[in-house]
């Protein structure tokens, strides 16, 4: 691992996102709570929250941190592509930044989406995973084109 040990500690949040892509036969069941698994956006939801919070556990040289936030939300897109978006806000005061924890809670909220509906569409597809913006650190703030 890097050492950080010379750095200040300061707040620092990071943004990601990322879709999951669906027949739209699949994002109206998930959006009538029929799902045989549960209500999948919040279990995805909590699935995300420990994602996060487990990082530093599934990527070998990350750092455990204090996690003082995190939130994954969703927003539906209707239409030709159904598709339902995960977007994760990640927040520390520490001397390392927390990109690492918001891509780790989308993808895994995405993935969950994936396990819960697999019996009525395997063809989903992930996608657009990535870090929008990040605040904090020597630095400073960083978002994308």
């Amino acid at each position: 691992m890097v050492d950080v040990a010379g750095k200040a500690a300061t707040h620092r949040v990071a943004v990601a996102r990322g879709r999951i892509e669906m027949l739209p036969a699949t994002l109206a069941i998930i959006q009538s709570g029929s799902v045989k698994k549960g209500d999948v956006l919040g279990i995805a939801r909590i699935a995300g929250i420990q994602a996060a919070k487990k990082t530093s556990d599934l990527i070998p040289l990350c750092h455990p941190l204090a996690l003082t936030r995190v939130a994954v939300d969703f927003e539906v897109e209707e239409g030709t592509v159904a598709a339902v978006a995960c977007t994760a806000t990640v927040e520390t005061v520490g001397p390392t930044g927390v990109e690492m924890e918001a891509l780790t809670a989308v993808q895994v909220a995405l993935l969950t989406i994936y396990d819960m509906c697999k019996a009525v569409d395997r063809g989903m597809v992930m996608t657009d995973v990535r870090v929008l913006e990040k605040h904090g650190g020597k630095s400073g703030d960083w978002s994308a084109a």
